[in-house]
C-alpha cells in the first residue's frame, strides 16, 4: 500500500498531460536516481504515480529498465495537510479509508509527499470500559499509532462496555464496584470494593472474577456478579480485538483473535501488541 519511505519518491513537475502514452514517452531512455522507486508526475492540479524498476549497478544514477503506472488523475485525491506524517502507515491507512479505490497523494507534515494505494488495511477493534471517558486503552492505542511505533497499516474502531449501563440490570438494594473510578453512578446505593466498605445491604457486584475472588477473600462468601471483564465479553467472531485484563501483570498475551494487556498498561506494551496480533 505505501512506498518504503518518502525518499524513494521523487516529485516531477512536468508540462505534458498525463496519458499512459504521454508518461511512456517522457521515461523511455532516462535514468533515475539510486534511492528512487517511484514518482509522482504533476502537471498543475493533475497528478499521476509511477512505479519505476532501475538496471541493477551501484552508480547514483541509473537507467529506467521498466515502469508501472500506478494511477492517472481520475483515479488520484491530493490531500495538502501539514498535520499527517507520511511515513506514518496506521496515519496514510486511515486516509485510504477515508478514500475507498482511489490513490491518495499526500503532501504532509515538513511538505514531504508520498502516497497510499487502496488495499487491505488492518482493522482493530479495541474494546475497553468506561467511564471514566475516554477509555484508557483507546488514549494508548491512538498514542501507539501515532507515535510510529507500529509500522502496520493499522486502522483502529473503539467500543465501550458502559459500566453504567451494565448497573441498571442490578435487582439487588445496592451494587458493588470494584474501584472508585471517576463517573461510576447508580440509582441505589453503592459501595467500592476496593475501600473495603461495610456493607449492610444485599449487593451485586459488577465486575470481573478477580473481583469476585477478592470479595470471597474479605467477606468470606458467594455474591451475585455481572460480568465487566473486556475478555470475557469479547465476542468470538474471528475480528482482531485489543483488550485489558487485568490477569495480565505485565506484556500482552494473544489468545487467537485476541491481544491482551494489562489494566496499567504502557504505550509500549499496547504497540507491542498490537504489531504481534496483527503481524
Amino acid at each position: 500500500m505505501l512506498p518504503g519511505h518518502c525518499k524513494d519518491v521523487a516529485v516531477k513537475e512536468v508540462s505534458f498531460s498525463l496519458t499512459r502514452e504521454n508518461i511512456a514517452r517522457e521515461i523511455a531512455g532516462k535514468k533515475a536516481y539510486t534511492r528512487c522507486d517511484h514518482y509522482v508526475l504533476r502537471n498543475g492540479r493533475d497528478l499521476a504515480v509511477v512505479r519505476i524498476t532501475k538496471q541493477n549497478g551501484v552508480e547514483l544514477f541509473r537507467p529506467i529498465v521498466e515502469h508501472e503506472i500506478i494511477a492517472l488523475p481520475e483515479d488520484i485525491v491530493f490531500i495538502e495537510d501539514p498535520a499527517v506524517d507520511v511515513l506514518n502507515a496506521p496515519a496514510m491507512a486511515m486516509l485510504s479509508e477515508e478514500h475507498p479505490g482511489k490513490t491518495v497523494v499526500v503532501q504532509g507534515m515538513f511538505n514531504h509527499i508520498s502516497f497510499v494505494q487502496p488495499g487491505n488495511v488492518m482493522e482493530l477493534e479495541v474494546l475497553d470500559v468506561v467511564p471514566p471517558s475516554p477509555s484508557k486503552l483507546s488514549v494508548l492505542v491512538e498514542k501507539a499509532l501515532g507515535s510510529g511505533m507500529v509500522d502496520l497499516p493499522v486502522v483502529p474502531t473503539y467500543r465501550e462496555i458502559d459500566l453504567n449501563a451494565l448497573a441498571k440490570d442490578v435487582h439487588t438494594e445496592g451494587v458493588l464496584f470494584p474501584c472508585q473510578a471517576s463517573g461510576l453512578t447508580a440509582d441505589r446505593p453503592r459501595y467500592f470494593l476496593d475501600q473495603v466498605p461495610v456493607i449492610d445491604k444485599k449487593v451485586t457486584l459488577v465486575g470481573c472474577d478477580l473481583s469476585a475472588r477478592i470479595y470471597r477473600s474479605l467477606y468470606h462468601g458467594d455474591i451475585e456478579r455481572i460480568e465487566m471483564c473486556p475478555q470475557a465479553l469479547a465476542p468470538k467472531d474471528g475480528r482482531k480485538r485489543l483488550v485489558k485484563c487485568c490477569k495480565v501483570r505485565e506484556g500482552y498475551q494473544i489468545k487467537g483473535d485476541l491481544a491482551v494487556v494489562p489494566w496499567g498498561a504502557t504505550v509500549q506494551e499496547v504497540a507491542d501488541a498490537i504489531k504481534a496480533l496483527l503481524a
